[in-house]
């Protein structure tokens, strides 16, 4: 499929999110049409070179990509059922579920139309530059041909073919954001019984953070061996530095829930005979419906 350089491009649904995409297009140079249930919506980018469809339907048609950014996938259904999608790449930046994607994904191939799910890793200031990271799963062939296009919008970034996919790193990027977050809350938390500021304990935690991060490739390599030697230390030694964080938690009369939590699923792994191993394996209780 030929790579799209200097495309048309249709975006619809103009919240924060949806205007700043097609701003992102406009300032690119592509010519962009625009639709939102509240057409006034769209003043400030026609003032800029969009076009304002008179309808849904009509976005759709005049451009070769159209790009979706609405509430629900609810919406994207009612909003082009009656659209005509023969032949249409659509592009759905709308948040929700693997699930929800997939069957999207279903919906539009039964319409004739070639679909992509996405996921914006940013917020609306980041949009246009490198820091924006915008996640792309469907058909290969779909996104190379726009990549050109969307590179407009950010770092694009393709997982694979299940459409699911960018959901699914969307929601494992933000638990790893509020883990990071909460885990510095905890200790900030802590220190201020000491008198010490959050500005003050931020440099530390950020050289922690750091340093826990690189031990990820090495803890993924024996998630996907299934092995689990204790090069670094064990579980078991492991969960008493958990008692002793929770005790002193207590003693300085700050919120130990969350490290009562994690301590409660070691604990469980400890009980299955995992003690003597290491830390990542762990993921046996992470991977269990509770």
């Amino acid at each position: 499929m030929t790579k799209q350089t200097d495309s048309s491009v249709t975006v619809v649904g103009l919240g924060l999110m949806g205007a700043t995409l097609a701003g992102a297009f406009l300032k690119a140079g592509h010519p962009t049409t625009v639709w939102n249930r509240t057409a006034a919506k769209a003043d400030e980018l026609v003032g800029q070179g969009a076009v304002l469809a008179p309808t849904v339907a009509d976005a759709v048609r005049a451009s070769s990509l159209t790009i979706i950014c609405l509430t629900d996938y609810q919406a994207v259904y009612e909003l082009l059922d009656d659209a005509d999608l023969t032949g249409t790449m659509l592009l759905n930046l709308t948040s929700g579920s693997s699930g929800q994607a997939r069957e999207a994904a279903r919906w539009a191939e039964q319409r004739g139309a070639r679909y992509l799910d996405g996921a914006i890793m940013a917020v609306p200031p980041a949009i246009g530059t490198a820091d924006a990271v915008i996640l792309h799963s469907g058909p290969q062939a779909d996104f190379e041909a726009f990549e050109p296009v969307l590179e407009a919008l950010g770092t694009v970034s393709y997982l694979g073919a299940d459409h699911g996919l960018a959901s699914l790193y969307d929601v494992a990027g933000l638990t790893m954001m509020w883990s990071v977050l909460n885990a510095w809350l905890q200790g900030t938390a802590m220190l201020r019984t000491a008198g010490v500021d959050a500005a003050t304990f931020a440099p530390f935690a950020r050289t922690i953070a750091a340093g826990v991060a690189d031990w990820l490739p090495g803890y993924a390599e024996q998630i996907d061996r299934g092995a689990y030697p204790a090069e670094v230390s064990t579980l078991e030694t492991d969960v008493r530095a958990m008692a002793h964080m929770i005790e002193e938690a207590e003693a300085l009369g700050v919120n130990a829930e969350l490290p009562k939590l994690i301590k409660a699923m070691a604990d469980r792994s400890v009980a299955a005979g995992h003690g003597a191993e290491q830390y990542p394996v762990l993921i046996e209780e992470f991977g269990k419906p509770r």
